[in-house]
C-alpha cells in the first residue's frame, strides 16, 4: 500500500490495492541510456525546427514588428508594426521583444530572430521530460519527449515567428512548477508557476490561461499544505499571476492616447478592450474582428466547430494522432491511483495535464472565433506527459494485473488504427507508410501478449515489443513532421503553417488548401481583393494570389522577381545584394516574412514594385511615414521591402479604427505623411471598407490628393496605378496619391 509519506511506492500488487506506480530511479541510479537518449531526441528536434530555415516562409506580419522594433525602442516595447508607432500588432509584445532583442544583439535576419524561438521550443523538450521523469520515470520521461518533439504541428509552429513557441514554453514551465509545488508544498514554485503563466498571457493574452484552471485546482486538491494554507497561497499567486499578466496593459493605459500606437485588434485603441474582446471571448463566440459567432465558426481555418473537429481532415493530421491513446492512458491512470492518498504526486500529474489537454481540446473544438490549426501546438505537452506516464502506468498493469491485461493492447490497437485512417487520407502520400504501421503495430501486440509474463533473458523479448509499438505509434506523426524542413509538406506559409500533405478543404489546411473568397490566400487577401490593391488578392509583383507562397500564376513581392537580390529592393537601400534590414547577409537573398527567397510568402498581403517604393522614398521630403495602406498584411510587406515606417489604416482584420479624417489631416499638415493608397478593394471595399470612416477618407483623398501616374516612376507591372489594366473595373484599382500640408483646408 502507498503511504501519505512515501511517494515512491514499491512494486507490490495485492487484491486490495491497483498496481502501483512505477518506481523512480533515484537522480544518482539513472539508466545509462537516459541521458544519451534524451540529448538524441533534442538534436533530432533542433533539426526538425532548423532544417532548410532559411528557405521556409515567415509570418511577414510579426517579421515587420520585428524589424521595427530593432529601429525604435518605442515600437518594440508597444508592438507596433511600424517604427511610427502608429499600429501595434494584434497581440501584446512579449514574443516580439524576445526575438527583438536577439535581432538588436545579432542583426536582423531569419536566423537571428528564430534562434530564440527556436531554444524555447528545445527547452519545452527538456521541461517535460524532467517534470515526467520527477514523477513517472525515465522510461516514461523519454517516451513523452519524443512524442512532444514529433508531434507534426508543433514541427510547423516552431519553424515560425508566431507567438505560440514562446506561449508553450511558458505554459509548461507554469505547469512544470505547479506540479513541484505540490510535491513540496512550497510556494516559491507556486508563485513561479502563477508568473509563467502571467507571460503567457502578455504573449497570446487569455489563450495562456486556458491551462490555469486545471493547474491552480490540482494544487488546491493534492499540496501537502493544510486546507487555509493551500488557499492562501493560491491568493498569494493570483497577486503574482495579475502582476505578471497585466503590467504591460496597464503600462500602455499610462500613456496619454495621443503618445502611443493605436492598439491593433481593439475597438477603441486600448489593450483592455484587446483583452476582453478581439484576443478574449471574442475567440471563443466569434465576432469582435474572428469571424465566426456562429453557425459554422472557426474564422474558416479549421473546419467547423464541434467536438469532433480536432479529428477531422484538417486538423487530424496535425495534432491528432495520440489523442485517443493519451485519453486511455489517463483515464486508465487515474483508475490505478483510485485508493492513493490525496497528496498522490501520481495523481497529481494525471489531473494536470489530463486537464490541461481537456481544457485545450474543448476550448478549440468549440470555438467560433478564428481558429487557426497551429493553435492546436499547445495540446502537445499534455499528449505528451500522458502518453509516457499513462503509458507506463498501462505497461505495469499489463504485466502485473490479469485485468488489466487488455487496456494497454486495446490502446495501441487504437492507436495504429487511428494512424491508418490518418494516413490513407492523403492520397498518393507515403502510400507505403500505413501498411507498415499496422504490421508493425500488430507484431508489436503480439510479442506484448505472448512475453507478458517473461523473465531473465526474455524480458528483452518484451522490451522490443515495447519499442516496436512505440515506432508504430509515432511513425505516421514523424513523417507528417519530416516534411516540413524536408519541403515535401507543410504548407501556408507564416500565415497558417501545417504539416503533411493537404487532407483537408479548409481555409489553411494545408497546401492548397484556399478558403473563402476574399479572405486569404486563393480568395484574395484580408486586405482587399482587387488587382494592384497592395492587400488585395493579387500577390506583389503581379501574381494572382493563388498561394500565400508566391505560387501560382505570379511573381515576388518585391518585384519582377522572387529574389531580393533581382527585383527587390533592400530595405537599406536600392541594389542587387540579397542583404537584410540593417545589413544582415541573410546568405540567400532571402528575407524574413517570405517563403523560398520572396518578400511575402509568410504573409497574406501585398507589395509595391522596386520602382515605386524608389519613387516614393526619394519623394518622402522627410515625412515619418513612407505610405498609408488599408491592411496591416499591406504594411508589413512594404514595410520588409522598404525598411521605411508603413501606415496600416484598418488593422489585420479590417476593423481598427486607427486612422479618422482628423487623423489623417493632422498627419499631412504636420508633413508626417504625403502619401496615401487608396482603392482596389481596400477602403470602401476591403478592410475598414464601407464604413463612414473609411468613405470619408477616401472621398477627402480623392478631392484634395495628386494621383501619382505610372509614368513618375516607370513602372512597366501596372499594378499600383489607375492606370493598372484596361480590363479591371473601376472599384478593383488602386491609386497613390500626394498629400502636401496645403491640400488641408
Amino acid at each position: 500500500m502507498t503511504s501519505a509519506t512515501d511517494p515512491h511506492p514499491h512494486p507490490t500488487v495485492t487484491a486490495d490495492a491497483p498496481p502501483p506506480a512505477p518506481h523512480r530511479t533515484p537522480p544518482d541510479r539513472a539508466p545509462r541510456w537516459s541521458l544519451p537518449a534524451l540529448i538524441a531526441i533534442l538534436i533530432l528536434a533542433a533539426v526538425l525546427y532548423s532544417w532548410n530555415l532559411s528557405g521556409s516562409g515567415l509570418n511577414s506580419f510579426y517579421s515587420a514588428a520585428v524589424l521595427s522594433g530593432t529601429q525604435s525602442w518605442k515600437a518594440w516595447f508597444f508592438g507596433s508594426l511600424d517604427a511610427g508607432n502608429f499600429l501595434t500588432v494584434d497581440k501584446p509584445p512579449f514574443a516580439l521583444m524576445v526575438m527583438g532583442l536577439s535581432c538588436r544583439v545579432f542583426g536582423y535576419g531569419t536566423w537571428q530572430m528564430m534562434l530564440p524561438m527556436i531554444l524555447l521550443a528545445l527547452a519545452t523538450i527538456w521541461i517535460v521530460h524532467a517534470s515526467v521523469k520527477r514523477v513517472w520515470g525515465h522510461g516514461a520521461a523519454t517516451v513523452a519527449a519524443l512524442v512532444l518533439a514529433l508531434t507534426p504541428i508543433t514541427v510547423a509552429i516552431n519553424r515560425d515567428n508566431n507567438p505560440d513557441t514562446l506561449l508553450v514554453f511558458l505554459m509548461t514551465g507554469g505547469a512544470a512548477l505547479a506540479l513541484r509545488a505540490v510535491h513540496d508544498g512550497r510556494l516559491l514554485p507556486l508563485v513561479g508557476s502563477a508568473v509563467c503563466f502571467g507571460l503567457a498571457f502578455n504573449t497570446k493574452m487569455l489563450q495562456g490561461y486556458i491551462a490555469l484552471p486545471a493547474v491552480f485546482a490540482v494544487y488546491l486538491y493534492a499540496a501537502k499544505p493544510r486546507p487555509v494554507k493551500r488557499i492562501v497561497n493560491l491568493l498569494s499567486a493570483g497577486v503574482a499571476l495579475a502582476v505578471s499578466s497585466f503590467w504591460w496593459a496597464a503600462a500602455v493605459s499610462l500613456v496619454p492616447a495621443d503618445d502611443r500606437p493605436y492598439i491593433g485588434g481593439s475597438t477603441d485603441g486600448t489593450a483592455w478592450d484587446l483583452i476582453m474582446g478581439y484576443n478574449g471571448l471574442g475567440r471563443i463566440l466569434g465576432g469582435e474582428g474572428n469571424g465566426g459567432g456562429g453557425g459554422g465558426g472557426g474564422g474558416g481555418f479549421s473546419g467547423t466547430a464541434g467536438v469532433g473537429r480536432l479529428f477531422n481532415d484538417i486538423l487530424g493530421g496535425q495534432i491528432s494522432w495520440l489523442i485517443p491513446f493519451a485519453a486511455i492512458a489517463c483515464a486508465g491512470g487515474l483508475l490505478l491511483r483510485g485508493r492513493a492518498p490525496r497528496t498522490d504526486l501520481t495523481r497529481a500529474a494525471l489531473l494536470l495535464w489530463g486537464g490541461w489537454t481537456a481544457l485545450h481540446y474543448l476550448t478549440f473544438a468549440m470555438a467560433e472565433g478564428t481558429m487557426h490549426p497551429y493553435y492546436t501546438t499547445a495540446l502537445a505537452p499534455g499528449i505528451a506527459a500522458l502518453c509516457g506516464g499513462g503509458g507506463v502506468m498501462l505497461l505495469r498493469a499489463f504485466r502485473t494485473d490479469r485485468r488489466w491485461a487488455w487496456v494497454l493492447p486495446t490502446g495501441l490497437a487504437v492507436t495504429a488504427v487511428w494512424a491508418v485512417v490518418l494516413l490513407r487520407r492523403a492520397s498518393g502520400w507515403n502510400t507505403w507508410l500505413w501498411p507498415a504501421v499496422a504490421v508493425v503495430m500488430a507484431l508489436a501486440i503480439v510479442g506484448l501478449l505472448v512475453f507478458r509474463s517473461a523473465t531473465g533473458l526474455r524480458v528483452r523479448l518484451l522490451a522490443a515489443s515495447v519499442a516496436a509499438a512505440v515506432v508504430a505509434a509515432v511513425a505516421g506523426p514523424a513523417a507528417y513532421a519530416w516534411s516540413v524542413p524536408s519541403g515535401s509538406g507543410g504548407g501556408m506559409g507564416g500565415t497558417n503553417p501545417t504539416a503533411g500533405p493537404s487532407t483537408g478543404s479548409g481555409f489553411g489546411g494545408g497546401p492548397g488548401g484556399g478558403g473563402p473568397g476574399g479572405g486569404g490566400p486563393g480568395g484574395g487577401a484580408p486586405g482587399g481583393g482587387g488587382r494592384g490593391d497592395f492587400g488585395g488578392g493579387q500577390l506583389p509583383g503581379g501574381g494572382n494570389g493563388q498561394a500565400p507562397d508566391g505560387a501560382g500564376d505570379g511573381g515576388a513581392p518585391a518585384g519582377a522577381n522572387s529574389s531580393v537580390g533581382e527585383g527587390g529592393t533592400p530595405p537599406n537601400g536600392s541594389g542587387t545584394g540579397g542583404t537584410a534590414p540593417g545589413g544582415t547577409d541573410t546568405g540567400s537573398g532571402t528575407r524574413p516574412g517570405g517563403a523560398g527567397g520572396g518578400f511575402g510568402g509568410g504573409g497574406m498581403g501585398g507589395g509595391a514594385s522596386s520602382e515605386l517604393i524608389a519613387y516614393l522614398k526619394k519623394h518622402q521630403d522627410g515625412a515619418e511615414w513612407l505610405l498609408a495602406v488599408s491592411s496591416s498584411q499591406s504594411a508589413a510587406q512594404l514595410i520588409l521591402s522598404s525598411g521605411e515606417p508603413v501606415i496600416s489604416m484598418w488593422g489585420w482584420s479590417g476593423s481598427d479604427k486607427a486612422m479618422t479624417l482628423a487623423r489623417l489631416k493632422e498627419l499631412v499638415k504636420k508633413g508626417e505623411l504625403h502619401y496615401i493608397q487608396i482603392g482596389g478593394g481596400g477602403m470602401g471595399g476591403g478592410p475598414g471598407g464601407g464604413g463612414d470612416v473609411s468613405t470619408e477618407v477616401t472621398e477627402w483623398v480623392q478631392k484634395n490628393g495628386t494621383a501619382v501616374k505610372e509614368s513618375e516612376y516607370g513602372s512597366t507591372t501596372g499594378s499600383d496605378t489607375a492606370q493598372s489594366s484596361s480590363s479591371s473595373s473601376e472599384s478593383n484599382q488602386s491609386t497613390v496619391y500626394r498629400l502636401d500640408p496645403s491640400d488641408v483646408g
